[in-house]
């Protein structure tokens, strides 16, 4: 089993491997594919990949996936069942890539899996388990013999992702909730999150995602507020230089800032409001503002 943790814009991937077969679960956003296909060469070592399972499909998840088919041409990819159609159809409103304002390039799926089913990758057992809340798709999966449960977006060592079903006018927290009680049922050994270190401080990291979580729930503007800083900060990590004009521009494009800014700040005119989202960001020192551009840090 190997672990690549990757830095911000693509999600972490498992790679397992047997004399047989090869598997991967996730694939990264699809502007780091180059990295991630040399990533997987050197893991495979000349074997090819046969199976890749995505946990969900935001472009961060699955966005090497069109990628990773063009180099092993029989990859047979699998897909949450909820969303298969929508996947074949290539239905980019239903799949988040419109609401987000994130590109993600097509890919073909193969087959679709469910919960309760139990997935052979590499020729070990993975239960599947859904993990509403970030995403209402998502799924958890789990290797009971050894402990070991992929997270996704679900539990992260110090959170979890956005509750982007909040952001259309869905109640999720609660599903947040019950997913974490789902993986405290499960007693995992060690989580293999989306993002950030592998842990084993389950009962820590579960501790800071119900409190981040009933914060949120009394306090949704603060949880707009974060995620809209969050869709800004994704797109800079990728342009990493950004005009302001554009930014703007970009911004009033996408539906979740849109609907954000209705829901919350509908006195206030729509620049004055991504602006303060940009302020935000430069306060936090993640970004700043230099000669009309907004720069990643």
């Amino acid at each position: 089993m190997h672990f690549l943790e990757r830095g911000w814009l693509s999600s972490n991937n498992l790679i397992l491997t047997s004399p047989h077969e090869a598997c991967m679960v996730d694939s990264g956003f699809w502007s780091h594919s180059d990295q991630t296909l040399q990533l997987v060469r050197s893991v495979l070592e000349g074997r090819s990949l046969n199976t890749l399972i995505n946990t969900h499909l935001h472009s961060d998840h699955c966005g090497g996936n069109a990628a990773l088919q063009g180099a092993w041409p029989n990859l047979q990819i699998g897909v949450c069942e909820s969303q298969l159609e929508q996947v074949q159809n290539w239905e980019t409103s239903e799949l988040s890539y419109d609401i987000t304002g994130q590109h993600c390039p097509r890919f073909l799926p193969h087959f679709s899996y469910f919960a309760g089913q139990t997935l052979q990758l590499s020729g070990v057992s993975w239960e599947v388990f859904m993990g509403a809340g970030h995403d209402p798709h998502s799924s958890l999966l789990f290797q009971k013999e050894h402990g070991l449960l992929i997270t996704a977006d679900a539990l992260w060592q110090n959170g979890f992702g956005v509750v982007f079903p909040e952001l259309e006018g869905l109640d999720a927290f609660e599903d947040v909730l019950q997913t974490l009680e789902l993986i405290e049922s499960l007693n995992p050994k060690i989580c293999l999150p989306g993002h950030g270190p592998m842990f084993n401080d389950v009962d820590g990291a579960l501790k800071v995602a119900r409190a981040r979580c009933h914060f949120f729930m009394k306090n949704p503007k603060k949880h707009a507020i974060h995620s809209a800083k969050v869709l800004i900060k994704y797109r800079l990590l990728e342009l990493q230089k950004w005009n302001l004009n554009q930014v703007h521009h970009w911004s009033s494009q996408v539906p979740l800032l849109i609907r954000i800014r209705e829901d919350y700040f509908s006195s206030t005119d729509f620049k004055t409001v991504i602006q303060e989202f940009i302020d935000g960001l430069v306060l936090s020192k993640v970004a700043k503002i230099e000669d009309g551009y907004l720069h990643n840090l």
